[in-house]
This record gives C-alpha cells, sequence and structure tokens, in this order.
C-alpha cells in the first residue's frame, strides 16, 4: 500500500451522480477505485478520469455478497493505498403496487439498497478506525424520509440507509469519521429522465433537475468540512422542486 496515495471509493459508480462523485475526488488528487456489478460499462469512466490526469480503477463486485465486498477493500488497501472516502451510491428505485409486490423483489431492493451499505461501510469503516480518520457518504432520496404511494419497497431500504448513516454517524463521530447521509430530492439530469420523461426533462434550461456535477461539488464539500462544524444531512432539490 502507498500510503502516500489517497483512495475514493465509489461504490456503484454508475453514468450519472456515482461518476460525477469519482471525477469530482480524482480532480482533488484522490485514486478512484470505482465499482459496479459489470467491468465493462466502468470503462468510459476510467477513461476519462484518466484522460483528464487522474488515476482510477474500476472492479467488477456485487456489493451484496460479503466475500466480495471484504476482497474488493482487502486489494484496494494493499495494492492502491488508503480509502480515505467511501461514498455508497446504489439504488433500486423500483415502483410497484403494495398490492402486487413480491417477496422476491422487496428483499432483493433492500439488499441492493440497504444490506449493501452495512456491508460495505463496515468493512471499510473498520480501515478506518484503525488510522483515525475518513469519510462515509450515503445517497440518499426523499423515498429515506417518507414513503410514496407505489413505493413500500424502495422507502422501506432508504429508510434503512438513513438510520445505518444516523447510528454510524453518532458512533463513529468520536473516534474522527465523518458519517453523511445525502437526501438527493428531484430528478437527475441523466438519459433515463430525458428518454422516459421529456416534459421533466425540458425543465433543465431552468433548472430544474439536478446536476450530477453540481451533485458531486456537495460530496467534495461534506469530506472536506472542518470537524468542529460537520454536516450528518445535506438535502440537494432543484429550487423549483415541490416538497
Amino acid at each position: 500500500m502507498n500510503e502516500n496515495k489517497k483512495v475514493a471509493l465509489i461504490i456503484g459508480a454508475g453514468d450519472a451522480t456515482g461518476g460525477a462523485i469519482a471525477r469530482r475526488f480524482a480532480r482533488e488528487g484522490y485514486v478512484a477505485c470505482v465499482t459496479r456489478r459489470s467491468l465493462d460499462k466502468l470503462q468510459p469512466l476510467l477513461e476519462e478520469i484518466r484522460s483528464e490526469g487522474g488515476e482510477a480503477h474500476g472492479f467488477a463486485s456485487d456489493a451484496r455478497r460479503e466475500e466480495q465486498v471484504a476482497e474488493l477493500v482487502e486489494s484496494i488497501e494493499r495494492d492502491i493505498g488508503p480509502i480515505e472516502v467511501m461514498v455508497f451510491n446504489i439504488g433500486a428505485n423500483v415502483p410497484c403496487s403494495i398490492l402486487d409486490e413480491t417477496a422476491r423483489k422487496y428483499f432483493k431492493i433492500w439488499e441492493m439498497a440497504c444490506f449493501s451499505g452495512f456491508l460495505t461501510s463496515q468493512a471499510v469503516a473498520r480501515r478506518m478506525v484503525t488510522r483515525g480518520r475518513g469519510t462515509i457518504l450515503f445517497t440518499g432520496a426523499t423515498a429515506g424520509l417518507r414513503g410514496a404511494a407505489g413505493f413500500a419497497a424502495f422507502a422501506g431500504a432508504k429508510h434503512g440507509i438513513r438510520a445505518l448513516a444516523q447510528s454510524m454517524a453518532r458512533e463513529l463521530g468520536p473516534l474522527n469519521i465523518h458519517v453523511a447521509h445525502v437526501v438527493v430530492d428531484g430528478a437527475i439530469d441523466t438519459a433515463f429522465i430525458r428518454d422516459s420523461f421529456p416534459e421533466l426533462y425540458a425543465k433543465k434550461d431552468q433548472d430544474g433537475i439536478l446536476d450530477p456535477e453540481h451533485i458531486a461539488d456537495s460530496y467534495w464539500f461534506l469530506h472536506a468540512q472542518p470537524r468542529d462544524a460537520w454536516t450528518f444531512e445535506l438535502d440537494l432539490r432543484p429550487w423549483i422542486e415541490r416538497w
């Protein structure tokens, strides 16, 4: 492990928010270690970071599998550097009526959006505590504050990840580990929103949907905060969003 390198581990580095967070930390000199279940899908992000002069490594890893999480953290700490920042950014926003929801899908959503957050944050926190420093950031949603009709599974998982973040912040804060939860409330500038909700996407010109780069700036802000003024929960929403 190279102690001179600082690693930002992004669990769930998708094409929008996760990728933007990885690029933001890479611009600040961090080694971006990014994960998805498919390594091929990470290649454009890795190439972009490297083309800008940053260092990036991609990992195919299923965050729901404890043994894969342990192997991921061990390999990064051994071969690349200490994980200074971990961002958990896995979502599972799949709407369904409670009358039609299946046990299998409900469990899968919880497993993806909550249980995997426990596995990854625990594995990283154990390393951070030995060094006496670190930042763990969770991507949340409005569903973590209230359950909307048709989103029982997603809301249950997001309530769970928020509760996990609260418990970790209270336990690990006195050990100099900053844990924070980010409520991303609103549509994000993605291809999915563009193709599926063109009327909503048209509000982009009014700053009416979230820019992933601006979300990423807030993650960097949380990590860079002095510890005498740490934020636990940060809400991000467009100015026109009703809440």
